[in-house]
């Protein structure tokens, strides 16, 4: 059985290789424009489903992976930044406050599909204009959803979080295992 990975991060490459040893990765270029009245967690759904779907069309016998990451505060999503004023913009909001980082992941596999968000809340300490400017200097920021990385120097930003981190670096790979050997209700597996 082929796999294919529709994404490009080198995070979530790194984290299936957990699972998969060899697979390849496709990017699905969609448009990731957010839809007025839809709330994050149907939004990430959405995204992860359309890029699975995009690339399963084309490679209708390969099990494809379809995922995406965003970062909610309170019912605004955070999406990758445009610019170092943008990550800035975005890293103050976060600033001393908890939010939510929603990852989905769609399973295709001809015409079996399986989706499910996994959700994890991130609390920031207060930080300060200075600790702000030093991580965005590391351009860490500059493809990441809420401007940071979890696995990186973002790292040093977070007091707390709750839920799994590899949700949070983007591929929840625990419950991606569970998805692909348990499938849904009477649904066998994809493994």
């Amino acid at each position: 059985m082929s796999v294919i990975l529709a994404s490009q991060s080198p995070r979530r490459q790194e984290l299936l290789q957990r699972i998969f040893p060899t697979f390849t990765t496709l990017a699905a270029n969609i448009d990731e424009t957010v839809p007025v009245g839809i709330t994050p967690k149907e939004y990430v759904a959405k995204m992860a489903q359309q890029k699975a779907q995009t690339i399963a069309v084309k490679h209708p016998e390969a099990l494809v992976i379809g995922c995406d990451t965003i970062v909610a505060l309170g019912q605004e999503i955070l999406g990758k930044p445009a610019n170092a004023k943008d990550g800035y913009d975005m890293l103050r909001k976060l600033s001393g406050k908890t939010h939510d980082v929603h990852t989905a992941v769609t399973l295709i596999q001809g015409e079996r599909q399986l989706s499910e968000v996994v959700s994890s809340k991130v609390t920031f300490y207060d930080l300060s204009d200075a600790e702000i400017k030093t991580y965005l200097a590391t351009n860490e920021y500059a493809d990441k959803a809420g401007a940071y990385g979890i696995q990186g120097q973002g790292a040093l930003l977070i007091k707390e979080i709750a839920g799994d981190y590899y949700a949070i670096m983007g591929l929840p790979i625990a419950r991606l295992r569970r998805m692909l050997t348990q499938g849904a209700g009477e649904e066998l597996g994809f493994l």
